[in-house]
């Protein structure tokens, strides 16, 4: 009985067709598989004289002509209010890098606020930039809001490493921003809302949940971001809401409508004409900032250019998109081909 059994289930496998077993294909023998790669993820070893500091980058496409560098607001925002740029900028070929400043979302947050401070933050992006391999044929360097006051004060010490400079939504001049939010911005609000606001600043009490209540539909909705506050883009509520407040606070002061912080007296009109890259400043008509001194920065840089939006606040890469990313890709790639003349009065 074994021996017919076992004869039975030699004939099954004799009958059964060969299976082969699938293999895997070897990987190329190029350098994408010579280190582990992370999806254009890079930490960078940031050394400064308090210590070392872990700096979260991350790249988006690829093109070593075109080097992106994004530089986020606040301060103290992340740098996830730029994924709209993913929407825009890779079919146009153009790389552009996500960075965390130190004290913001993916990077280490020492909790001192002695590291908050400009000129420490300049050297933090020269050491960045070096980590990144960006040198003068490839680096354009994009700062917005807070991030266009850092990019300014990069440029007029670094700016023989660069190839081209983009000033978004930030005057050269915190005692003109404050001049303008007092005397034009202010005045298009509520008198008695107005008067309720600086009563709460004059008493310093920020804390005071009518302080926001007051700001968000009077001044933040209106000058911030023109999208109804209950469609804010995702992004850009993400990263305000991970908004590092000691670093926000010590530096811009408790809200948008004004500054009050170390910044205060921060002023680089008179050295503008010292910045020789080509440069590209962004203003929207309905910006915390003046669209006007925006118009005349470019005017006092050397190769300057300016880029209006219409219906745009000070969010206008999200409040308008028609006019933001035409220009700002059309800045870009004709800097890339030498087409940049200067347009200074």
């Amino acid at each position: 009985m074994n021996k017919l059994l076992i004869a039975a289930i030699a004939l099954i496998f004799i009958s059964c067709k060969e299976i082969k077993q699938s293999e895997t294909p070897a990987a190329n023998n190029d350098s994408l598989y010579k280190t582990v790669q992370t999806g254009g993820v890079q930490v960078i070893n940031l050394s400064m004289p308090k210590g070392n500091f872990k700096i979260w980058t991350k790249k988006m496409g690829n093109n070593p002509k075109i080097k992106l560098l994004l530089l986020n607001g606040g301060p103290g925002a992340t740098h996830e209010y730029f994924e709209c740029f993913e929407s825009f900028m890779p079919q146009e070929g153009i790389e552009f890098i996500y960075y965390d400043q130190l004290g913001c979302g993916n990077s280490d947050n020492p909790n001192d606020t002695a590291m908050w401070d400009l000129g420490r933050y300049v050297e933090e992006v020269e050491q960045v930039r070096i980590a990144l391999g960006l040198n003068k044929d490839n680096f354009y360097l994009l700062g917005h809001s807070w991030g266009g006051i850092l990019a300014m004060q990069y440029a007029l010490k670094y700016q023989d490493n660069l190839k081209g400079l983009i000033i978004s939504n930030m005057m050269c001049s915190i005692p003109d921003y404050a001049k303008y939010a007092d005397e034009v911005l202010a005045k298009q609000m509520d008198p008695k809302v107005l008067d309720t606001i600086r009563q709460i600043e004059k008493n310093k009490d920020f804390s005071n949940p009518k302080y926001m209540e007051l700001l968000q539909p009077n001044f933040y909705a209106k000058h911030i971001c023109r999208i109804p506050l209950d469609q804010w883009p995702e992004p850009a509520t993400r990263s305000f809401a991970k908004t590092n407040q000691s670093l926000y606070v010590t530096m811009q002061g408790p809200s948008e409508f004004g500054v009050a912080g170390k910044l205060l007296n921060w002023d680089v009109r008179k050295e503008l004409p010292k910045i020789k890259v080509p440069t590209l400043t962004i203003g929207g008509q309905f910006d915390t900032m003046d669209p006007e001194h925006m118009k005349w920065m470019s005017t006092q840089v050397q190769l300057g250019r300016y880029l209006y939006c219409p219906t745009g606040s000070h969010m206008s890469m999200y409040d308008d998109q028609q006019h933001y990313f035409p220009g700002l890709i059309q800045f870009i790639k004709d800097v890339d081909n030498g087409n940049i003349s200067s347009t200074k009065k």
